[in-house]
């Protein structure tokens, strides 16, 4: 499944650290799929060396030299039907940009792990959302029309920035509002687009799922949970006691908990730093500053982890997280885009003009007893075993946590807790 997987993974861990380079004791959470998905979509406009950017911040040229093209996630659904697959050729000779050339953005396998979390079962909500919203008066190329639709789902609307950017503000946030359920409000505050915008990416994901065994709302107490060294705070802590499969990173005295959703078809997986009371307050560090691709898909294997009994205390707690990544984008090496006299979006529009004014991303994060609303976030301490009877997972310092797709092994959220 590495096609789409781990390009996701890369990016996430990428986007992470820009992120974080200045959110010290600050929550964190974005999805690194719903924003590969996103780009995914705006690569299907761009060409030349602007298309080429795209693709290294998304690390798919890489991928490309690892796997046969078109490989991947397309091999995760041997029951497809044979009308899928009929319309999947046709797809594909409309679309011709969906066949994937090495090193070239495989948006097949995003068209496929897009369909997969779309039949995630009735425990489940996921409501993933892409819209472009261009500037009245530029005219769009009818392919690329029916291939951002057919491929990604997304309805690009014409409003005008130039003559009442308010008005364009309005209809974008009630869009926003509701495909996520009224969760995500006001994505764009009043100032942030202004009237020389041209094109707006919107990207939005909700989430709703039960835990396969979720927690008592009885057994729930207040504890303190510890900022830092000197700081608590009162928080209510969710408890319950059963088997979960958990993990020891020996080298950081961290523990891995998987906290399976309905089904198992995704879980949380939360790294939970050893405990601070030995004064040391590089716990959360040393796991990010060792966190790779390889070693975060190591940690969570299911070679890594093993089934044992748990007492498990999880914080519940709400994030959301609204960033603008121009800038983050920028930095990632997606420069020409923006640029007027670079950006080359020829497979979207005529105009020689067309830039990308705002890429906006939003994530809602809600976990109690029931499960996880809109995202996800949990955590849990360390006691160490002396015999193997119940270990104790505490999450009542700060922790990092991520929710994948099980059977594609793809992170849908990643987030960073530190303040319930």
């Amino acid at each position: 499944m590495g096609s789409i997987s781990g390009p996701i993974t890369e990016f996430c861990l990428d986007l992470y650290n820009k992120l974080n380079r200045n959110a010290e004791g600050e929550n964190i959470i974005f999805s690194p799929m719903s924003i590969s998905v996103a780009l995914a979509l705006v690569h299907l406009g761009a060409k030349n060396n602007t298309a080429a950017q795209i693709e290294n911040v998304l690390h798919v040229r890489k991928a490309a030299g690892r796997t046969r093209p078109g490989a991947g996630l397309e091999t995760a659904s041997p029951e497809m039907e044979p009308e899928q697959s009929q319309a999947r050729q046709s797809l594909s000779q409309l679309c011709p940009r969906m066949r994937n050339s090495d090193g070239d953005l495989n948006h097949k396998a995003f068209q496929t792990l897009l369909l997969q979390l779309q039949n995630l079962g009735e425990r489940y909500v996921l409501t993933l959302a892409n819209n472009l919203f261009i500037q009245e008066g530029f005219e769009l190329h009818q392919q690329f029309l029916t291939c951002s639709k057919e491929l990604y789902g997304a309805m690009l609307q014409a409003v005008d920035f130039h003559g009442a950017v308010e008005a364009a503000r309005t209809k974008i946030n009630t869009w926003v509002q509701s495909e996520t359920q009224g969760k995500i409000k006001e994505l764009f505050a009043p100032g942030v687009i202004d009237a020389h915008a041209l094109l707006v990416l919107v990207n939005v994901i909700y989430f709703k799922a039960s835990w396969e065994h979720k927690f008592e709302e009885q057994k729930t107490v207040q504890r303190d949970f510890k900022l830092n060294q000197k700081e608590k705070k009162p928080v209510q802590m969710m408890y319950q006691k059963g088997m979960f499969k958990l993990g020891y990173i020996e080298e950081m005295g961290a523990q891995v908990l998987e906290l399976p959703y309905a089904q198992k078809s995704l879980s949380m997986i939360i790294l939970l730093p050893g405990d601070m009371a030995d004064g040391s307050t590089t716990g959360l560090e040393q796991i990010e500053s060792t966190m790779t691709h390889e070693n975060l898909m190591l940690w969570a294997s299911s070679e890594y982890l093993y089934e044992t009994r748990v007492e498990l205390y999880l914080p519940r707690f709400k994030l959301e997280g609204t960033f603008n990544l121009n800038e983050v984008l920028q930095e990632m090496g997606m420069t020409d885009i923006f640029s007027e006299s670079k950006a080359d979006l020829s497979a979207m529009s005529f105009a020689k003009t067309l830039t990308l004014s705002n890429v906006v991303h939003k994530a809602y994060v809600e976990v109690n007893e029931e499960g996880t609303v809109a995202a996800a976030g949990t955590g849990a301490v360390i006691v160490r075993r002396s015999l193997p009877l119940t270990e104790v997972f505490m999450a009542d310092h700060p922790f990092l946590f991520f929710i994948r797709h099980n059977p594609t092994n793809t992170i849908l959220f990643f987030g960073k807790l530190c303040s319930p």
